[in-house]
């Protein structure tokens, strides 16, 4: 957290006496980017930083966490940390995925402590059951542990790799909150649909590749994903998902009711805002 004794109203420079009204500052920490900023344009403000400066949530935070009207919309995460980033320049949109998750898990550290108990289905016997993760506990993926020989950096955060089948040369990025919004939009608008053909591989495709063998064109990268094989595509998607920076939400689960031990992802459900509190 950073230091904020020489703000009005702190405990450390109280308010002068003479002035009646008070103000008041909410204290800003820095979280750690799992990306290190490496993967941002050149043009964003992220780009090259390794941590963000954000506000501790407040009453206000609240009030938005459990706007009806922006819980139906789907944005109130969205919007929530789109009020604690300092920088308002730094549009929540624009975030990556693992950046932003990193932004709610030190927010809800913040805000109600880094005890998370939410209920769990056991692998083994599938009986639920409550759990309690600790938060402070989550460590960060860089996105580094990939061969070398098999994914090559480019200097504009972009990914290059080839085909094993087609023997093309596939460039690619990583996804940023809009676009994850998108995607995940087009997919449930045709899961709405008895009718539609499921199109989620393909379209992570389009979203992610930016040329083909050094042509950017959406003409031949589209060409290219519908002739794409199978094999190729799920080697894209494998080498895509080796790249991805964030939290690492493994931590270890014990069943109470069957013993069952295992490393399992921490839940993200409704109980790590919206909980009883």
């Amino acid at each position: 957290m950073r230091d904020n004794s020489k703000r009005v109203g702190s405990a450390a420079e109280p308010a002068p006496q003479q002035s009646s009204t008070l103000s008041f500052a909410t204290p800003t920490e820095l979280v750690d980017l799992p990306s290190k900023g490496k993967f941002y344009p050149v043009d964003h403000p992220l780009h090259g930083e390794e941590t963000i400066e954000i506000k501790f949530m407040t009453a206000r935070d609240e009030d938005i966490l459990t706007s009806p009207s922006l819980l139906k919309k789907g944005v109130a995460i969205d919007r929530f940390i789109q009020n604690v980033i300092v920088d308002e320049s730094i549009k929540v949109d624009s975030l990556l995925s693992g950046d932003k998750a990193a932004i709610m898990i030190s927010s809800r550290i913040n805000g109600y402590g880094s005890e998370y108990k939410t209920r769990m289905t056991c692998p083994s016997c599938e009986k639920p059951s409550e759990t309690t993760f600790d938060l402070l506990e989550i460590g960060q993926y860089h996105g580094d542990d990939y061969d070398a020989s098999v994914v090559t950096p480019t200097e504009n955060g972009t990914f290059i790799v080839t085909a094993p089948m087609s023997k093309v040369d596939v460039e690619f990025r990583l996804m940023s909150s809009r676009d994850e919004n998108m995607l995940i939009n087009k997919m449930k608008k045709a899961s709405e649909k008895s009718n539609a053909e499921s199109t989620g591989f393909t379209d992570q495709l389009r979203s992610i590749v930016v040329s083909v063998n050094g042509d950017s064109s959406r003409l031949v990268i589209n060409a290219f994903i519908e002739a794409l094989t199978a094999f190729d595509s799920r080697f894209i998607r494998q080498a895509y998902s080796l790249m991805v920076p964030g939290p690492d939400m493994k931590q270890n689960f014990s069943c109470p009711a069957c013993g069952f031990e295992k490393e399992v992802e921490i839940p993200m459900s409704v109980d790590f805002f919206w909980f009883k509190q």
